[in-house]
C-alpha cells in the first residue's frame, strides 16, 4: 500500500493552514459565524473554511463566467465564487430549502454580489434539465444530496464547455467510502467516485482537502 506523505491534521496544524490562506472578507466570516450560531446541528453542511479561498482561486484560474452550483445551504460557496467572477459573470445556485437559503440574501447583498447570483428553489435535477443542453457551463460546484451525485453529474457534464471544471465536495464522506459496510450515503459517494474515475469525457483528480474534493476537467 502506498505510504501517505501528509501529516496528521491537528487543531494546531489546521489553524496554521488557515492562517496562511487569504483572510476571509467580513461578509464571509459573518456568514460562517451566523450559520454555526443559528444552525449548529447542520452547520457542517457549510463549505469548509479552507475551501472558500480555493473556490475563489479556481474561478479566477479558469476565468469562469458561467457557474452552476448544486447545493446552496446558507450561501457561503456562492458568495466566494460570485466575488471572483469577472464583470458580467453569472452564478446559478440550486437548492430546495427556502429556510436555509434565506440566510444567504443579506451577506450576498452586503458583499455586492446579489445581482450576480440567480438562486433557484426547486429540485436541482429539474433545474438542471431545464438549462440549455449545449455546452455552456465554465465551472460547476457539486455539494448536495449524495444519493443524486451521479444524476447531477450526468446532467452537468454534457453542459460543460471543453476545459470546463466540476468540483465535487465530500468525496471521502468522513472515510465511509473505505468502510467494510458503508452507510447509504457513503455507499452512494463510493459509487459516484467509481463513476467519475471511469468517465472518459473527463480527467479528474481527488484531493484530501476537508472531506475530500474531486476536480474534474472536460476533455471532450
Amino acid at each position: 500500500m502506498p505510504e501517505f506523505k501528509g501529516p496528521r491534521i491537528t487543531p494546531e496544524l489546521y489553524a496554521y493552514v488557515l492562517a496562511h490562506h487569504p483572510p476571509l472578507p467580513p461578509e464571509e466570516r459573518a456568514l460562517i459565524d451566523l450559520t454555526h450560531s443559528v444552525l449548529p446541528a447542520v452547520a457542517n453542511k457549510q463549505t469548509a473554511e479552507e475551501q472558500a479561498p480555493l473556490l475563489s482561486f479556481l474561478v479566477r484560474l479558469t476565468g469562469a463566467r458561467h457557474i452552476v452550483e448544486v447545493g446552496t445551504f446558507t450561501g457561503l460557496s456562492a458568495l466566494v465564487m460570485a466575488r471572483a467572477l469577472p464583470p458580467g459573470g453569472r452564478l446559478i445556485s440550486l437548492d430546495i430549502s427556502e429556510e436555509w437559503t434565506a440566510y444567504a440574501h443579506e451577506p450576498w447583498a452586503d458583499a455586492g454580489v446579489a445581482d450576480r447570483i440567480d438562486l433557484r428553489i426547486a429540485p436541482a435535477l429539474d433545474s438542471l434539465r431545464a438549462m440549455p443542453a449545449e455546452p455552456h457551463i465554465d465551472l460547476a460546484f457539486l455539494d448536495a444530496d449524495k444519493g443524486n451525485y451521479i444524476p447531477y453529474w450526468e446532467e452537468l457534464v454534457p453542459r460543460l464547455r471543453p476545459g470546463g471544471l466540476i468540483v465535487a465536495d465530500n468525496v471521502l464522506f468522513s472515510g465511509d467510502v473505505v468502510a467494510e459496510r458503508p452507510g447509504p450515503m457513503g455507499a452512494a459517494v463510493k459509487e459516484f467516485n467509481t463513476h467519475v474515475a471511469a468517465d472518459k469525457r473527463m480527467e479528474s483528480v481527488m484531493i484530501t482537502v476537508a472531506d475530500g474534493l474531486t476536480l474534474a476537467r472536460r476533455v471532450g
